[in-house]
């Protein structure tokens, strides 16, 4: 049995998204151990610091166009509740993953998966990150 997908720009009262970027947002448990492992062995850069009666509640990270806004869990929900379940977040990257995976763990990083070409013609390793929110980071497979 197969499936077709199709769709129908024809109708524009249901015109369909077009995104330009994606940020996201995660709330963290240890801001300050979520920075250090977001900037310090990842390798993005801190682009934005926010402050809330004069504490750090939130910081921005960048690799290029990705953004992450790590916030400050409050507790308000619960301190033991699970972060990160069910989904991942993937980055896509024209740059060698065999080289940012080394670099990562040359940093202390340890990787979910090491880098390995997949049957749909992409090269890829996983991590997780302090809360469990999993990453892949990805590249298209050099021919």
């Amino acid at each position: 049995m197969s499936t077709q997908v199709t769709t129908d720009s024809s109708n524009t009262a249901h015109a369909a998204l077009n995104g330009t970027s994606l940020s996201v947002s995660l709330t963290v448990k240890d801001l300050e151990q979520s920075v250090h492992w977001y900037s310090d062995i990842v390798g993005f850069a801190i682009d934005q610091k926010y402050e809330r009666d004069g504490q750090l509640s939130g910081v921005v990270v960048r690799a290029g166009a990705v953004r992450v806004l790590l916030n400050r869990d409050d507790g308000g929900r619960g301190w033991d509740r699970v972060k990160g379940e069910g989904f991942s977040l993937q980055i896509i990257t024209e740059q060698s993953i065999d080289a940012i995976a080394s670099a990562i763990r040359a940093r202390g990083g340890v990787l979910g998966s090491e880098p390995a070409d997949m049957p749909w013609g992409a090269r890829v390793f996983r991590l997780s990150d302090p809360d469990g929110y999993r990453w892949t980071i990805s590249s298209p497979r050099a021919a």
